[in-house]
């Protein structure tokens, strides 16, 4: 299953990030390297969210990410939120449906 993380940002956030980032990625790519973290990235025009891509049996998985990082714990994401993301088109969906 596929699972979306959406973080919405403090109106600080590009100022104070720099702290926290290292340890940001880390948690991201070590979280790829085991198979669960797809993609992730802030959107722009404003700097104000962003979104991350997991593939996992559960949203625990995804839980388990926001609980460890530092963006969360020190206060520069406001609020998240996980939806499961019903993939049905492309290489990488996971249930494809294709046209008749």
């Amino acid at each position: 299953m596929h699972y979306v993380l959406i973080y919405d940002y403090a109106p600080d956030y590009l100022e104070r990030r720099a702290d926290f980032r290292d340890a940001h990625l880390k948690l991201a790519w070590d979280s790829h390297s085991r198979g669960e973290f797809q993609l992730g990235g802030v959107l722009a025009d404003p700097v104000d969210s962003a979104l991350l891509w997991f593939k996992a049996d559960s949203p625990a998985v995804v839980e388990e990410f926001v609980a460890k990082d530092p963006y969360v714990k020190n206060g520069l994401v406001l609020k998240w939120r996980i939806r499961p993301w019903m993939t049905v088109a492309g290489a990488l969906a996971e249930a494809p449906i294709h046209p008749a």
